[in-house]
């Protein structure tokens, strides 16, 4: 059985009440059901956090637990946090960055992730949908 990890940045415990235009109205609740459902053979550890060391010291965890893969939301952190981009680099845990809203076709910002660039993959644009074909992608 594999075991990943869906990890949430700052605001997606919002999913649902934040910017439904962008967003959407389902909530993390419904995400983390959907997947349980779809993937039944998955082992599924679920974290969200508002706080960045918060979600490093998931990650090492993770690693130290033998995760067989993450699927990263890091929301905003996507593009500052050179301490993810790191902690995900040397985790050594296949690691798909996914963003609900296509950041290319945002302010130019956030055009640059620092964490894409050490992931296995990015999926950008599709909604929670990109959850699921990160977690299929990780179980093959």
């Amino acid at each position: 059985m594999k075991r990943i990890a869906v990890l949430n940045g700052p605001n997606l415990d919002r999913l649902g009440k934040r910017e439904p235009e962008t967003y959407g109205t389902e909530t993390l609740a419904d995400l983390e059901a959907g997947l349980r459902e779809r993937f039944a053979e998955v082992e599924f550890q679920f974290h969200q956090s508002n706080h960045e060391g918060a979600l490093v010291d998931i990650i090492s965890k993770l690693a130290d637990e033998g995760c067989d893969g993450i699927v990263f939301n890091p929301g905003a952190y996507s593009h500052t946090s050179i301490a993810l981009r790191d902690a995900i680099s040397g985790c050594q845990i296949p690691t798909i960055e996914v963003h609900i809203s296509n950041i290319h076709a945002r302010e130019r910002f956030r055009h640059h992730s620092h964490t894409g660039t050490v992931s296995k993959g990015v999926i950008t644009g599709l909604g929670l949908q990109g959850y699921h074909l990160a977690t299929e992608a990780l179980t093959r």
